[in-house]
């Protein structure tokens, strides 16, 4: 398989979030990736472009994610960017502390961490690079 490149900007509107499932699902099903594959890649995927429209671009639908993904024989990669302030992804809290255990937010970053195989920040935090092995 030769490596291919898709990509999807949508402005910060949660109902878009329906068009990245689409993409995944298509891009699952012409790349035979596993059942078990293709969830953690929608997970995860789905996570970070909702951080990215409610937390980076604040539901600013003049503002834009665009989500870049890369698909070779061995993984697949997904680059997601907001066009928001960044975050210090370093100091988001640990939801499996007792503390935070109860709360029904803040999550996200940690699914995204246990469900890529890896996940690189850039720009301040406005970009989150995630490799799903195959």
């Amino acid at each position: 398989m030769a490596k291919a490149d898709n990509l999807l900007r949508v402005p910060s509107r949660m109902h878009y979030l329906k068009r990245v499932e689409n993409l995944i699902s298509n891009l699952s099903s012409h790349y035979q990736i596993s059942p078990e594959a293709s969830e953690k890649i929608s997970l995860a995927v789905l996570e970070a472009v909702n951080n990215a429209i409610l937390h980076g671009n604040k539901l600013d639908h003049k503002k834009n994610v665009t989500i870049h993904f890369r698909v070779s024989k061995r993984c697949i990669s997904c680059v997601i960017k907001d066009e928001g302030d960044g975050f210090d992804f370093l100091c988001v809290p640990d939801p499996t502390l007792p503390e935070n255990i109860e709360k029904t937010h803040g999550r996200g970053v940690f699914l995204m961490n246990h469900l890529a195989d890896s996940v690189h920040y850039s720009a301040e935090g406005r970009h989150v690079k995630m490799v799903f092995n195959l």
